[in-house]
């Protein structure tokens, strides 16, 4: 894969918006595959959008070490709660950010970069997601949902500074 800075990229997250698929690269080869869930708005990159920028990016920060599956993140904090369907019904308007956060910061300035369409200050997550919100259609707010389990495998696979390609 080519990316526009560093010439050749072989160990990367690929995101496709269109199969709702998060591929590991390794050295070139398709290693692992997670089913995802991207933006109900569709890709796009502006600001307040809710959709899922598209573009080269990197994993800017890795927040949830250690933490127990399911644990509940608000402002990249743990709450201290374990997620349960219970929970999520008596609190059905929450946004679940579970067990891990990989932190995204776009690479391509004036397009995922920077002004209005900064992934970084759009807050834009790889985060876990309660499983039975992972029905295999876009329904996040611009971030990509990932099952827990998979998460902590993805989690522990990867670095800060590793590049994710996020296309349709």
């Amino acid at each position: 894969m080519k990316n526009y800075t560093t010439g050749e990229v072989h160990d990367y997250l690929d995101i496709c918006i269109t199969s709702q698929q998060l591929t590991m690269v390794k050295d070139g080869n398709k290693v692992r595959q997670y089913p995802i869930s991207t933006a109900k708005n569709g890709p796009g990159e502006l600001r307040g959008s809710e959709c899922t920028p598209r573009g080269w990016h990197q994993i800017r920060a890795k927040i949830g070490t250690e933490q127990p599956i399911n644990s509940v993140f608000v402002g990249r904090r743990p709450t201290g709660e374990i997620y349960t369907p219970q929970l999520g019904q008596q609190y059905s308007e929450r946004d679940w950010i579970l067990t891990r956060i990989l932190w995204l910061g776009g690479l391509e300035p004036h397009k995922n970069r920077y002004g209005n369409v900064d992934s970084t200050w759009r807050y834009i997550y790889i985060h876990g997601s309660p499983d039975e919100l992972m029905t295999g259609t876009p329904e996040s707010h611009g971030c990509v949902r990932v099952k827990g389990v998979d998460l902590i495998e993805l989690y522990d696979t990867v670095n800060v500074g590793h590049k994710v390609f996020i296309h349709e």
